[in-house]
């Protein structure tokens, strides 16, 4: 089969059908709301935009970013179910960018109103506002909204393909097409007659169905099962092709250093850098320089003896200093009010009242695989090869840059060896872009260090967040909660589309404002921080995790003032706002056994709800010698549809995974207007020898299907918080806990 890179430049074959997604009435109408991207060679057939068929069998286009989280494979999966696919018949890419791949759950989240418990009015409502992301292009992977958005529309793919080919089938055999089956990718006549999809797929992109009727869901074979992931035998033998793997004819291979302060460059000397072996070009990025050469090491020696005068930071030079400005906001009139009700203004009678202040550092994304790029520029126009999350943007971005129009630029987006929104931006691919356009003709690998990684990110924001909450009858009866912070939204939207919709930041109260728990004097404001020209991005669960370990640690403080168990006091909270809260809670109490904890250990319990999952957790401390040992995890998510069990269990630990590195030591601090942290050495992640044995189960009585990329990472701070304050009577409210705290390693 034709790569890709191939199909985006030869000749276009339109199938007969692009897939809309949605359904009205119970009947799934196919239309063609986007172009079909995909341009197959000679011997191959496309049906949809996300069905390939060659003479060596059927290629799904997935088109959601791969980094580790499994997409691929499950948006395969929904596929092959409709089309009678054996497993071991699935292969699977990712696809170009295009219109026809737009993320509506996105779109559809920024719906007014709590996401929990929504009507089937407001469910509607929230599809009809996700079209909204076809005209802006959002072929994003992110937000958890992977299986949402692929969760119909790869069916209705795969139920279409399969009628077209049974159609085709039905033509050739002069039989009615109601009378056929399909099983093991052929069509099946009564007989016995059997015609593979192959023979087939020519005639059948003739064919257009009017409607389609999707699987039941226990007629399902793939679908609701762990399923072996179609990238593991190539990630076990280290075939896999990350973008920093990419090796294009005659690459040559480039390394950069930028203002350590995000600021300007003042001047460089390069002298001892162009004698130096192997370089074969230095390059002016204007804030930064880049070094062409023969392989990575030579062009980062380089790139590391370039003379360079910095000028000053953008931004206030200390975290102290930031942290001032932070904390100024709660001055300024609230950004947002999403959650008001009752009377937060007035302590309830005969009620006890407590007021606590919470704080959390900037954070990095840290992902294994150092950001790189590869660009390609020719007479006929830019090709790049990027693990991204956005390759429609992306596309764009790179294009201005070299000064091509869209059509001239072709992104091949690779496997990506960790993303967490990172891969997101588009500074590493434009970069890359520019550092290419140096040597035209030749392409160029741009490999960022690990420290130009660490000290260029697009950080989780630095927040502080101010809570008042009266508790009578031993149960909450007030609850007011504040956040400041820098908007993550606002800064990313504007370098994705130049601009950021109006009106408050939802995104900036997540966690805080939407809470299944059923308080009668309940608000919580945001106060946006005036732009600190602290670079800030989307980091896995975004507000959620901060507004995560507020809510959760300032409601265990509500418990414990009330005299009540934590747990007992959350889920009878929850009982009354909304059955899926009160499940998963219900499920951890049982697997932990809650009440019956081992002497000398300490239990916390968080339950937070995201990306349309409430997961609960459990996390048992123990003191052993004079340090602090994570010793079990537990944990409940209720996904609504679980379609691969593996998978999610596998999101779940990693998601608690990366919460607790945050939790315990993770930190990005400012001393003279540039970050500190470097590497790894002094921005740390959890170690193996300090993991707790976790326990995961999935529950399934939510409606409708929900995220779990992102939901097991905000109850992880307070759980572990909660439970430190369990085993030691020490209530630590600021992060990272090893501020205070000496965890066992």
């Amino acid at each position: 089969m034709a790569s890709l890179g191939k199909i985006a430049r030869r000749t276009f074959l339109f199938g007969s059908a692009a897939i809309a997604g949605g359904v009205a009435l119970g009947v799934w109408y196919l239309g063609s709301p986007a172009a079909n991207p995909l341009k197959p060679a000679e011997g191959e057939t496309t049906l949809n935009p996300f069905v390939l068929i060659d003479g060596a069998g059927v290629t799904i286009i997935a088109p959601r970013a791969e980094m580790g989280q499994g997409t691929q494979s499950t948006w395969a999966a929904l596929v092959a179910e409709e089309m009678d696919l054996a497993w071991d018949q699935v292969r699977v890419l990712h696809g170009p960018p295009a219109t026809a791949y737009y993320n509506t759950a996105m779109m559809g989240e920024s719906a007014p109103g709590p996401a929990y418990g929504k009507s089937a009015f407001q469910h509607a409502l929230g599809e009809a506002m996700g079209t909204l992301g076809k005209p802006l292009e959002m072929q994003v992977t992110g937000g958890s909204t992977a299986m949402k958005d692929g969760f119909e529309r790869m069916r209705a793919a795969g139920a279409a393909a399969r009628e077209m080919l049974k159609g085709a089938a039905a033509n050739r055999l002069g039989i009615d097409a109601a009378l056929l089956r399909t099983e093991s990718g052929t069509v099946i006549a009564p007989d016995g007659t059997a015609l593979p999809y192959t023979e087939l797929a020519a005639e059948a992109a003739d064919i257009t169905p009017r409607e389609v009727q999707l699987r039941d869901p226990s007629e399902w074979k793939l679908l609701g099962r762990p399923l072996p992931r179609l990238d593991t035998v190539a990630k076990s033998t280290g075939t896999a092709e990350y973008s920093i793997d990419v090796r294009p004819e005659g690459l040559k291979f480039a390394a950069l250093r930028m203002s350590p302060r995000r600021g300007t460059m003042l001047g460089y000397d390069d002298s001892t850098a162009r004698s130096m072996a192997g370089v074969e070009k230095i390059v002016d990025l204007g804030d930064g320089v880049a070094v062409i050469a023969s392989n990575t090491w030579l062009a980062q020696q380089a790139v590391a003896a370039v003379e360079i005068d910095w000028g000053p930071a953008p931004h206030a030079e200390t975290t102290d200093a930031i942290m001032a400005q932070i904390e100024a906001a709660f001055a300024l009139d609230p950004d947002s009010t999403f959650l008001d009700r009752g009377d937060a203004d007035r302590l309830p009678e005969g009620a006890t009242e407590i007021t606590a202040e919470y704080r959390v550092p900037f954070l990095a994304h840290a992902a294994m695989e150092p950001l790189n790029a590869t660009a390609h520029i020719t007479a006929e126009g830019l090709e790049l090869w990027s693990g991204n999350q956005i390759p429609a943007f992306t596309r764009r971005s790179c294009a201005d840059a070299a000064g091509l129009s869209d059509d001239r630029v072709t992104v091949h987006t690779t496997l990506m060896g960790g993303g967490f929104g990172r891969r997101g931006e588009l500074d590493f691919s434009v970069l890359a872009t520019r550092v290419a356009m140096a040597l035209p003709g030749t392409p160029v690998m741009t490999t960022w260090s690990r420290e130009e990684d660490m000290t260029h990110d697009y950080y989780r924001p630095a927040a502080i967040a101010r809570m008042r909450g009266a508790v009578k009858d031993g149960t909450a009866a007030l609850f007011d909660a504040a956040v400041a912070g820098p908007s993550t939204a606002r800064q990313a939207l504007h370098r994705w589309m130049g601009f950021a919709p109006p009106g408050p930041d939802k995104v900036h109260v997540e966690g805080l404002w939407n809470q299944p728990y059923a308080i009668a004097n309940h608000r919580a404001r945001g106060h946006v921080a005036p732009d600190l020209n602290v670079p800030v991005g989307f980091w896995r669960s975004v507000g959620n995790s901060y507004n995560g370990f507020f809510h959760e640690s300032f409601m265990d403080e509500l418990a414990h003032a009330a005299g009540a168990d934590p747990l007992d006091f959350r889920l009878s909270l929850a009982r009354e706002a909304w059955a899926p809260a009160a499940g998963v809670l219900e499920a951890v109490r049982e697997m932990s056994g809650w009440r019956a904890k081992p002497e000398g250990t300490g239990r916390g319990v968080a339950m937070c709800f995201s990306f349309g999952t409430p997961v609960a957790c459990v996390i048992e401390v123990a003191g052993e010698d004079e340090k602090i040992r994570l010793t079990r995890a537990w944990m409940a998510a209720d996904v609504g549809v679980a379609l691969d069990p593996g998978i999610i269990d596998q999101q779940l630990v990693g998601g608690l995974v990366y919460g607790l590195s945050a939790a315990m030591m993770g930190e990005i601090t400012f001393a003279d207007g540039a970050v500190e942290q470097q590497n790894f050495y002094d921005y740390d992640a959890l170690r193996l020898s300090q993991m707790p044995v976790v326990e995961t189960r999935i529950l399934q009585t939510q409606r409708h299907i929900s995220g779990i990329g992102e939901p097991g990472t905000p109850p992880a701070a307070p759980a572990l918080a909660n439970a430190i304050f369990d085993l030691t009577g020490e209530r630590h409210r600021s992060l990272p806990l090893n501020r205070a705290v000496d965890f066992w390693i």
